[in-house]
């Protein structure tokens, strides 16, 4: 035991955690928009509390008569209004203004319109020279300018505004200094070889036969002359096609790391732009700098975007710019020379929408199919995640490899992640198998729902409607092996039963038989032991229908139309007409209902036969809520077959290296579970991560 433990200890790595001393609190950069508000503060604090002149409007007649009395401190001649403003004396505000003069501020004004200012300056000078009294006079010319600038007020905010927009859009897009004239420049980021984060093949746990692929590209930029000495020539393009999350991104970097080139990573969707002709000079800028850089890799993430079949979006038609920048990639890509030491690698979930042109020899040389991990890749993909995580004795690679059949390797980092949250929330100091358990069952499942109201009666029903499955799974030899049942509703669903999952190569009509019977075990349960039929039974009789539909059209497995298959491969489905006659339609249908009244009556007839045990199932599941795969090995006794992936580990024990502690819960005998919304198996991928089906 304690060398098992040393060598855990080995393979751990230390956990990065922040600094706790030092600053703390590091200052926020600094908001521009701060000045603008305070400036727009003071402007109108000015506005506001400048306000304290009163203004009389008076006759001309009157202010000559005013000016002559000496009421007149000083006046101000506006040019361009053909107005004066005049400061009334103090001794003068109660004879002038009357009985407001107690309302009026501490400069008390009067004005005087339609006169010109030379006749009001020549009426002031002669008064002032004819009796001597000290009046100042002042010709205001800043107004001219204000009424020029508030004329081009909103030309010049129009194209402040618009230069605002254009440094606002560039910003945030890698314009740089440039402004808007960087608008067609490349925005891919460039990861340079001297980079002291690097990744490499030993960081990619798995895809065995994907690494191996791109080794010869890896071997081509370590050493070029012994492939051109030949007369040989590298791919120019290698495109990465493969479910999400599977690494294709990851598996990229690696081949940078492992060339030891700089790598030029950008998205598809960074070539798309509302300006026309962006894309285009962007692709043309991103070749330049990979030229500049030879050898190199240019790597294109969710091409899909930007190289979509031309021809199909009928809105733009010829002029859409994504079928422009598509033109020049095509051009870029078959352009350079095979010994430039530019390799262009492009991932994509969507290789079936692709442009022909884009995979052909010359430009995508090769495809690379990244799939989803299988049994012996989820464990080594499991080794990587759980190196930075605190594990106990309790945690067995192997279990947690059968637990997540049709998982990603994103899935599984999620799994890790998630597990070490919920160990967290618990105050844990370690990381157990109960933790990954109840990770499993909330990212697949969702969340539980104990509270939620449901009477004792439809209790019951879920309860002998979830007990039928078990039961079926448990007495059909390719159905999955069950692992647990409960009826706590959990997500959508009122109750769940939870399988492990065959992964088959391929799979025969009396497996599929088989899964059909077990499907239809819950409602068969109903019909035979209650009496009446509910809804709980809609998901599963939706998977039936479609996989008996499946049988017959797509895989020639029936009698009656035996070897035909009306799928279409291409992916382009029949819209107007279908490939068979109304006749063959019919006898489909036909074939179809026979095919899922056979299975019915025959999970009936399983069901009768274990009537006994069924109940005593459904009781336990009454009381306890949850059963596991020991409660029907003490009612109905251990179950003849053994599933498949328990076969594979057993073959592959001698040969692989076990890292993992020994697991004091047998792994090898004991079933991983993968939960099974509404009763039903995992067939495919997306059915145990994103379907979420409600029971009732």
């Amino acid at each position: 035991m304690s060398n098992t433990n040393k060598d855990k200890q080995k393979d751990k790595q230390p956990t990065l955690r922040p600094k706790l001393g030092g600053n703390t609190n590091p200052k926020k950069p600094f908001n521009p928009y701060w000045v603008y508000a305070i400036v727009l503060a003071i402007l109108m604090g000015m506005w506001i509390f400048g306000q304290d002149t009163t203004v009389k409007e008076i006759k001309w007649s009157e202010f000559q008569q005013y000016v002559r009395d000496n009421r007149i401190k000083s006046v101000v001649v506006y040019n361009n209004k053909e107005t004066a403003e005049a400061i009334v004396r103090e001794e003068s505000v109660s004879h002038i203004f009357g009985d407001d003069a107690t309302r009026v501020g501490r400069t008390p004004a009067i004005l005087v319109k339609g006169s010109s200012p030379d006749a009001i300056s020549e009426f002031i000078d002669s008064v002032k020279e004819e009796r001597n009294y000290d009046i100042e006079v002042r010709f205001d010319t800043f107004s001219e300018v204000w009424g020029v600038l508030l004329t081009f007020a909103p030309f010049l905010l129009l194209i402040v505004f618009w230069i605002w927009m254009m440094r606002r859009m560039q910003g945030g897009a890698g314009g740089g200094s440039g402004g808007v004239f960087n608008v067609g420049k490349s925005k891919a980021q460039l990861f340079d070889k001297d980079s002291s984060q690097k990744v490499t093949f030993k960081d990619v746990a798995g895809l065995s036969e994907a690494k191996e692929e791109v080794q010869e590209i890896v071997e081509f930029l370590k050493n070029p002359g012994n492939y051109t000495n030949l007369g040989g020539k590298i791919p120019k393009g290698a495109l990465l096609v493969g479910p999400p999350g599977t690494g294709k991104t990851l598996l990229a970097k690696a081949v940078a790391g492992e060339a030891n080139v700089p790598f030029f990573s950008i998205s598809g969707s960074d070539f798309v732009e509302m300006f026309v002709g962006v894309g285009a000079s962007r692709v043309r800028d991103l070749f330049r700098q990979a030229k500049e850089k030879a050898p190199c890799i240019v790597f294109i993430d969710e091409i899909d975007a930007v190289g979509r079949a031309r021809g199909k979006n009928t809105n733009f038609g010829s002029n859409d710019e994504r079928e422009n920048t598509l033109n020049q990639l095509l051009t870029e890509m078959d352009g350079f020379g095979s010994n430039s030491g530019v390799i262009i690698l492009a991932a994509t979930n969507r290789a079936d929408v692709l442009d022909k042109a884009l995979l052909r020899a010359g430009r995508f040389d090769r495809q690379i199919y990244v799939e989803l991990p299988d049994l012996n890749d989820r464990r080594e993909i499991f080794k990587v995640h759980l190196r930075p995580i605190k594990i106990d004795e309790s945690i067995n690679i192997d279990f947690l490899a059968r637990q997540t059949p049709g998982f990603s390797g994103a899935d599984i980092a999620n799994v890790c992640n998630e597990a070490a949250l919920i160990a967290a929330r618990k105050k844990k100091k370690f990381v157990q198998r109960e933790d990954f358990m109840n990770a499993v069952d909330r990212i697949v499942g969702g969340l539980e729902k104990k509270n939620k109201i449901i009477t004792q009666e439809e209790k019951k029903s879920i309860a002998i409607h979830e007990a039928g499955h078990a039961t079926l799974s448990w007495f059909l030899e390719h159905a999955n092996p069950l692992v647990k049942v409960t009826i706590v509703p959990r997500g959508k669903a009122l109750g769940a039963a939870w399988y492990l999952p065959e992964e088959r190569q391929i799979t025969t009509k009396d497996q599929m038989l088989d899964e059909m019977c077990a499907l239809l075990g819950g409602r068969a349960a109903e019909d035979l032991f209650i009496g009446q039929i509910s809804s709980g039974a809609m998901n599963d009789l939706e998977r039936v229908t479609k996989q008996a539909y499946a049988m017959v059209t797509y895989m020639g497995m029936s009698d009656k139309l035996p070897n035909l298959s009306y799928y279409d491969s291409s992916g382009q489905e029949y819209t107007f007409s279908k490939p068979y006659s109304e006749d063959t339609a019919e006898l489909i249908d036909t074939e179809v209902k026979n095919m899922i009244s056979e299975q019915y009556e025959r999970a009936k007839q399983i069901l009768g036969d274990k009537a006994e045990g069924h109940e005593k199932l459904a009781q336990i599941l009454l009381e306890k809520e949850i059963i596991y795969a020991d409660d029907l090995v003490h009612i109905f006794g251990k179950r003849q077959w053994i599933s498949r992936s328990h076969e594979i580990l057993e073959s592959n024990r001698d040969t692989t290296q076990e890292t993992a502690a020994p697991t004091q819960l047998g792994a090898a005998d004991e079933p991983a579970f993968v939960e099974n919304r509404d009763n039903t198996t995992l067939q495919d991928p997306s059915d145990n991560i994103s379907e979420k089906q409600q029971e009732g």
